[in-house]
């Protein structure tokens, strides 16, 4: 179990262009409360460190991990190495493995540490109006961690963007606004009983926050990940549309469907599946976009 100053994160992502304004760091934290079907992050899903086994990785011959094993979670079959269900990412088999077939996802960070690894990219957010992004997972609920964090950045000058599903109690994410300098919010799916086939849970929270972060005055930017056959026929479109209209909001960014996340899964336990969709070509989505557009929407890819 993680105290108020740690959190456990599962990358630091450098140099990235597409999480916010100019150049950024993010921050992808473990734990979320929802689990949608087309995650990126397949990884971020549990709150913990969790083992990751690449079979591809894996030297024929070698059994060091499967001496290790407190709880003979891992057999001496390269396709079949873990069971799952009893492995406790105790990352014994970790040291040993000469290959780095297995590897732990997640690690835990303080404050500190985590402050000055963001501040060694401190000269590109001058130079390009860049900043750090906090994803994930969900990053809200890391809240106590963040609260002791996040005035650190401001007094550093670093602008602060936050990635978030909406999906927890408003009172996580008050009392973060103030240090926040955006916030990058999803909206899945309309029809409350769509969203929780898809991510597990209805949206009336999601959409609540919407509403409440909306009114602090806080800048936010609406996105939508377009899932074919999921979320993207018209009559989502439509309603999307007619909800942030509602709201007020004139625009949204869109973020293409990526498929590449499947190729984690095999890695990971669980057992969740891929959706085994084709990556769509450019007319569907300029046809997302010119539905959105006659709903009155200014959306953008």
């Amino acid at each position: 179990m993680t105290r108020p100053h740690e959190a456990v994160v599962f990358d630091v992502q450098r140099f990235s262009l597409h999480d916010g304004p100019g150049i950024r760091t993010v921050v992808f934290f473990k734990g979320c409360g929802l689990a949608c079907v087309w995650c990126q992050n397949p990884e971020a899903l549990r709150a913990a460190p969790e083992l990751a086994y690449s079979a591809d990785r894996c030297l024929a011959g070698c059994a060091r991990c499967v001496e290790v094993c407190p709880e003979q979670a891992l057999a001496d079959h390269r396709a079949q190495r873990v069971d799952w269900a009893r492995c406790t990412a105790c990352g014994r088999c970790v040291e040993v493995c000469p290959s780095a077939a297995l590897r732990t996802i997640g690690r835990t960070v303080g404050v500190e540490a985590l402050l000055a690894e963001i501040l060694r990219d401190a000269p590109f957010y001058a130079q390009s109006g860049g900043g750090v992004t906090f994803s994930g997972g969900e990053p809200v609920l890391h809240a106590a961690f963040l609260a002791g964090l996040l005035p650190r950045l401001a007094r550093a000058g670093v602008h602060v963007a936050l990635e978030t599903s909406g999906h927890y109690p408003f009172a996580l994410l008050e009392p973060l606004l103030p240090w926040i300098d955006l916030v990058l919010y999803d909206v899945k799916a309309i029809d409350p009983a769509r969203h929780r086939a898809l991510t597990g849970h209805d949206n009336a929270a999601v959409h609540a926050n919407l509403r409440r972060l909306l009114a602090t005055g806080t800048p936010v930017q609406v996105r939508m990940p377009v899932i074919p056959e999921h979320n993207a026929d018209s009559e989502q479109i439509d309603a999307t549309a007619a909800f942030l209209r509602g709201l007020g909001v004139a625009t949204l960014a869109l973020l293409p469907y990526n498929h590449l996340w499947e190729a984690k899964l095999p890695t990971l336990g669980g057992g969740r599946r891929p959706l085994g969709l084709r990556p769509p070509d450019e007319a569907f989505y300029a046809g997302v976009q010119q539905r959105f557009a006659r709903a009155g929407i200014a959306a953008h890819w």
